[in-house]
C-alpha cells in the first residue's frame, strides 16, 4: 500500500479560530468523507445554503484546506478537502493559542454529536446491514501515557487507509462513515483525575 499523506498540524491561531467556526469545520469533515461536492450539494449535506457554504469555502480555500476541483460536466466546479486529517498537538501554554485550540475542539465535537444524533434519528429507515455494521463503544482503559500514545498510533494506522478523500479503492456499496476517538485521561466530576 502507497504512504498516506500526513495530517496537518495546526499550529497558526488564525486557522484554529477558523476552523472554531461550527459551518467551516461541518464543511470540511464533509469533503474529507465524501470526497469533491460542489457548494450546493455541501449545502445539502451540512444544512445551510449553497451561496453561505461558497463563502465559507473560499474562506477555508486561503487556509489552503480545501481547492478546487476538476468539474466533469463544465458546469460548477466542486470543492475538495486538501488535507485528509489535522491535529493541533498539544495544548498550548498561551492563552490566546490555547482559547483558539479549544474553539476547533469545541466545534468538532458539537458536529460529532450532531452526526451520532442524526444517525440515532435515523436508525428506522437505515438497511439492517447498516444497523448491524455500526458501533457505540466506548471502553475504561487503563494505560501509561506511553501506552495511549501507542494505541492511539495503531488505531490512527488501522482506520487511515480508509479515510474517504484518499481512498481508492472502495468496493461498490462502501458509504462514508464516521469514526471519531477521543482519549484522554478521566476526571472525575470534583476536577481531579482519577487514579
Amino acid at each position: 500500500m502507497a504512504e498516506l499523506p500526513p495530517r496537518k498540524r495546526i499550529e497558526d491561531v488564525e486557522l484554529l479560530r477558523a476552523l472554531s467556526h461550527p459551518l467551516r469545520s461541518a464543511l470540511l469533515n464533509h469533503l474529507t468523507a465524501v470526497g469533491p461536492r460542489t457548494a450546493s450539494e455541501c449545502a445539502d449535506a451540512v444544512g445551510s445554503t449553497a451561496s453561505n457554504c461558497s463563502w465559507h469555502l473560499r474562506q477555508l480555500a486561503q487556509y489552503g484546506l480545501v481547492e478546487r476541483a476538476d468539474a466533469e460536466d463544465g458546469r460548477e466546479r466542486p470543492w475538495r478537502a486538501r488535507q485528509v486529517g489535522l491535529e493541533m498537538g498539544e495544548l498550548a501554554d498561551d492563552p490566546a493559542h490555547r482559547a483558539a485550540q479549544l474553539g476547533m475542539v469545541g466545534a468538532t465535537l458539537s458536529h460529532e454529536q450532531e452526526l451520532t444524533q442524526r444517525y440515532l434519528d435515523s436508525l428506522d429507515g437505515l438497511d439492517p446491514a447498516w444497523r448491524a455494521a455500526s458501533g457505540l463503544i466506548s471502553y475504561a482503559l487503563r494505560v501509561t501515557p506511553e501506552e495511549l500514545t501507542r494505541l492511539t498510533h495503531a488505531i490512527d494506522a488501522l482506520v487511515r487507509p480508509y479515510v474517504g478523500a484518499i481512498r481508492t479503492d472502495a468496493p461498490d456499496g462502501a458509504h462514508p462513515v464516521h469514526v471519531g476517538l477521543r482519549a484522554f485521561p478521566r476526571i472525575e466530576h470534583s476536577g481531579k483525575a482519577e487514579e
